[in-house]
C-alpha cells in the first residue's frame, strides 16, 4: 500500500509527524555533525551529504527504523512487553550522555504531545510514559495510532530526520537554502531503501556501533562554541 491509498485523516497524521513544527524538540540537535564540522571535515556540501547518506544507511537504517518497524506492531498489538524490550535496547545503545538525553527528551515529549492529542489512546500513553520513554518507541505509539502500514511510518520518521538534519547542517556547516534542498532531495531518494533494510532485519542484526559517531557526540559535550544540544 503506497502513501497515496490511506485515508486522508491517516496520511494527514503522518505529514504532522514528520513536520519540524512538532513540539519535540528537534531542532536543538545536529547528532555529532557539528563536531563533524569542526574536527572529521565536514566542511561544504558534499561532505555534509555523504555524511548524512553513512549515517542515514549505517545508523539509522540499522538501529532507530527496525526499532520501530517492530514497535508500531506491538503498539497496535498491545504487546507492552516487547515495546519494553525494545525500549530498554534503544536506552542500552546510546553511546553518549548526549545522545542519551536526545532520546529521552524527544519521546517525553512527544509523550505529552500525545497526551493532547484527540483520539489517542490513554492507556498506551501510560504505559509508555512508564517505561521511560525513548524517541522512536514514542514515535511508534504515535504512528500506530493511524492505519498508516508499517514502510509508510518508517518513511515518514526518516524524512522527519532527514528535515531536522538538513537544517543542522545549513546552521554548521554553514550552507545556502539551495544546498540544503540538494542534500535532503539526495536523503529523500536513499530512505526507501534504508526503510527496505530496516523493515527485514531481525533482532540479531540491529545494532547501534557507529564508533565514530560516538566519539565525535562526546567530543561534543567539551565543544568551545556550539548551537546545539548534541
Amino acid at each position: 500500500m503506497s502513501c497515496s491509498a490511506l485515508p486522508p485523516s491517516s496520511l494527514l497524521q503522518l505529514i504532522w509527524l514528520a513536520s519540524p513544527a512538532l513540539p519535540v524538540g528537534g531542532f536543538s540537535y545536529s547528532e555529532g555533525l557539528e563536531t563533524a564540522v569542526e574536527r572529521a571535515g565536514v566542511s561544504g556540501e558534499q561532505p555534509a551529504a555523504n555524511w548524512l547518506a553513512d549515517q542515514l544507511h549505517l545508523s539509522l537504517a540499522r538501529g532507530d527504523l527496525a526499532v520501530l518497524a517492530q514497535a508500531i506492531p506491538a503498539w497496535r498489538n498491545a504487546n507492552i512487553a516487547r515495546v519494553k524490550q525494545l525500549n530498554d535496547w534503544v536506552l542500552q545503545t546510546r553511546e553518549t550522555s548526549e545522545m542519551r538525553l536526545q532520546a529521552e527528551q524527544m519521546g517525553r515529549s512527544l509523550v505529552e504531545w500525545l497526551r493532547n492529542h484527540d483520539g489517542a489512546d490513554a492507556n498506551a500513553i501510560a504505559a509508555c510514559a512508564a517505561l521511560p520513554p525513548t524517541y522512536p518507541v514514542t514515535f511508534a505509539l504515535a504512528a500506530a495510532q493511524t492505519a498508516a502500514p508499517v514502510r509508510d511510518c518508517l518513511l515518514t520518521y526518516a524524512f522527519g530526520w532527514a528535515e531536522n538534519m538538513m537544517q543542522a547542517a545549513l546552521k554548521s556547516v554553514p550552507m545556502g537554502q539551495s544546498a540544503g534542498q540538494r542534500i535532503l532531495a539526495r536523503l529523500s531518494r536513499e530512505i526507501p531503501a534504508a526503510v527496505e533494510q530496516a523493515l527485514h532485519l531481525p533482532d540479531a542484526d540491529r545494532q547501534a556501533f557507529s564508533p565514530m559517531l560516538a566519539i565525535l557526540s562526546a567530543q561534543h559535550e567539551t565543544q568551545y562554541s556550539r548551537l546545539f544540544r548534541s
